[in-house]
């Protein structure tokens, strides 16, 4: 079953973030995820409020993790880290 990368983020330093972003991009298209949501309008109901949310759509919660686990991956988050503030889950789609 496929599987959703949700991403909750606030960005603390845009510079860095955005080398986190451009790297982030081809690894998670890499590992078959393709986005289906990145920034754009939202509406908080619940919970803490992130300016930024992105969803990508992998194939498998297996093929999600092992993009997180990549060296791609966490080359990109190096870039991330201190630049941000985020929650990352992966959901598998039950349809």
């Amino acid at each position: 079953m496929s599987a959703l990368w949700i991403a909750h983020v606030t960005v603390t330093d845009d510079e860095a973030y955005a080398k986190y972003a451009a790297l982030a991009t081809g690894a998670i298209g890499a590992h078959g995820g393709k986005f289906i949501a990145r920034g754009g309008r939202f509406v908080q109901l619940e919970g803490k409020e992130r300016p930024r949310n992105v969803v990508a759509r992998f194939p498998s919660v297996e093929a999600a993790e092992t993009c997180y686990n990549s060296d791609a991956y966490q080359e990109a988050l190096n870039h991330a880290r201190g630049a941000s503030e985020r929650e990352l889950m992966i959901i598998e789609i039950t349809e």
